[in-house]
């Protein structure tokens, strides 16, 4: 396993990070001690989470996935100091009014959520504290074409980073993070944070792949020029780069379970992966390895988000990491990309 140094921390992480939203609904506790036993031994000390999974998520079983971790933790207290716990707020816009009201980033939300999560972790303290989304309505999760600006919302980017720089005095967490960001919220968190001497955002987790590498606009040569560490999630399409779902969706997998996630299963995504996976069969290699070596070969990549509902899956996503691509091969990679380019933004 090789690790790196998550930009402007001394936070030491793994290049894979064991993503975890599976875990309370479509894998049991047992299987989520399972996992982290095993990606453990593997190397792995990169863990991530969210107060609002496990996905497909409800009022009963929501924090499951946090609490699935946390029992698991306080199993293996030895081995805290070496892990990397990163955890997530959820943000307003999503319909999930039974986490708290409102669903915002003021001090007090932002202070309920990091208490509620350390008590759910059974720890002291977290690694990298994300804000899952921002505040402010915008295009994401599949949303295409020009929208107007959200003029309902009242710029408080000081104001939350005054709220973590609080946080990461009382010890409670460590560092912050985006998620599901675009270019002009990062430029945003950075500036108030040098112009006001504040937490510094080391990372964002957005969605990388091969069907969707909108992330090489504008937001990737803002990471490389400002070092803020990709944490690229979905590597897999939610499992549709593995080639599964070429003959149909399977029924008791992800988007089998959770149709109303459309983003990878339009006519495009299935075109498009067909080819790529004729360009792995002609490599030697699995769907799922050329995907993940995609991923994984990007500079701007600080570590790979891979999640599994068996050990099987978990053990091929960590294998496919050995996998090299050369130049030859990210030209044809890109030859596609031309023809068919982001079906699932």
């Amino acid at each position: 396993m090789k690790y790196t140094i998550l930009p402007h921390t001394d936070l030491k992480v793994s290049e894979i990070c064991l993503g975890t939203m599976t875990f309370g609904n479509q894998n049991t506790e047992a299987e989520a001690h399972f996992q982290l036993d095993y990606a453990v031994e593997r190397g792995i000390n990169f863990i991530d989470t969210a107060e609002m999974y496990p996905i497909g998520g409800n009022e009963h079983i929501f924090g499951s996935t946090e609490r699935y971790i946390g029992t698991w933790l306080a199993k293996n207290k030895h081995k805290r100091e070496e892990l990397v716990v990163a955890t997530k707020i959820a943000g307003p816009n999503r319909g999930m009014s039974y986490i708290r009201q409102p669903l915002d980033f003021s001090k007090k939300s932002l202070h309920e959520a990091v208490g509620l999560s350390l008590k759910n972790l059974q720890t002291e303290y977290i690694d990298l504290y994300q804000m899952h989304w921002p505040e402010r309505v915008m295009n994401m999760f599949g949303k295409r074409g020009i929208s107007d600006i959200d003029h309902q919302w009242q710029d408080n980017i000081l104001e939350v980073l005054t709220t973590f720089d609080g946080l990461i005095k009382e010890g409670k967490i460590r560092h912050i993070g985006v998620s599901n960001e675009n270019p002009w919220g990062v430029m945003k968190f950075l500036n108030e944070a040098e112009k006001h001497n504040l937490p510094r955002i080391a990372t964002i987790q957005n969605p990388y792949s091969l069907l969707n590498r909108l992330f090489e606009v504008g937001l990737s040569e803002i990471c490389m020029r400002e070092n803020v560490g990709l944490l690229a999630y979905s590597p897999l399409g939610f499992g549709f780069l593995t080639g599964k779902h070429l003959n149909g969706i399977v029924p008791e997998s992800r988007l089998g379970l959770f149709p109303h996630f459309t983003r990878y299963t339009n006519e495009n995504c299935f075109k498009v992966t067909k080819m790529y996976q004729d360009l792995a069969h002609s490599l030697g290699l699995t769907l799922t390895e050329l995907s993940i070596a995609f991923v994984h070969h990007q500079k701007f990549v600080i570590s790979t988000i891979i999640g599994a509902t068996s050990l099987d899956q978990l053990e091929e996503n960590i294998n496919a990491f050995d996998v090299r691509l050369t130049d030859a091969v990210l030209d044809e990679i890109n030859t596609i990309q031309e023809k068919i380019p982001n079906p699932a933004p």
